[in-house]
Parts: structure tokens; sequence; C-alpha cells
């Protein structure tokens, strides 16, 4: 059975840091590429940032870069998001989605910045 779960959301202040994880299992993690996306309320889900798992590429979207760093441990089959400097629009649901021809998805963690 394919499992991603996150971890690692909450409340933070603005200019604040959290770190996400996605701890994945029931595949062939290598395979995957791996990444973040954020629905905030009444708002698309969007596309934050994702590593392939294979050679460590990456790609942030242009609202996140030089703020957030994604990275990948393959032992433990667990993909983190360290999210600096967090702005109030940060706000949202963070969802981990694993793709290789099929899409999986987590249950998301909710991350709140104050202002």
């Amino acid at each position: 059975e394919v499992q991603l779960v996150e971890s690692g959301g909450g409340l933070v202040q603005a200019g604040g840091s959290l770190r996400l994880s996605c701890a994945a299992s029931g595949f062939t993690f290598d395979d995957y590429a791996i990444g973040w996306f954020r629905q905030a309320p009444g708002k698309e889900r969007e596309g934050v940032s994702c590593i392939s798992s294979s050679d460590g590429s990456t790609y942030y979207a242009d609202s996140v870069k030089g703020r957030f760093t994604i990275s990948s441990d393959n032992a433990k089959n667990t993909v983190y998001l360290q999210m600096n400097s967090l702005k109030p629009e940060d706000t949202a649901v963070y969802y981990c989605n694993a793709y290789h021809y099929t899409a999986y998805w987590g249950q998301g963690t909710q991350v709140t910045v104050s202002s």
C-alpha cells in the first residue's frame, strides 16, 4: 500500500521557519519525483517544489525561491521542505506528492503564518 505521510506543519510568526517531512512507503522511492503542493482557502492547489529521487534535481516556484529548500534522504524514503522567512501568504495546507506515471498524495499538513 502506497503511503505518503506529511508532518511538521504548525503555526509560526512571519519571518519564522518550519520543516515539513514526507515519509513515503509502498513504492520504489528512487523511481519517483517527490513534490510539495499547497492549497490556500479559496485558491487552487499550486506546485511549490519538487525533487527527483534519482538524480536530486530540484524545482521551485518563483514565490518560494531563495526561502524554501527541498531535500531527500533516500535511505529513509523521506523528503523534506525547509521553509525559511515565512510570509502570511505561505499559509496553506501543504501536500506531498509522488509521481512516476501515477500520482500519489498525502493527507496534507496545515501551515499557518501569522503577521
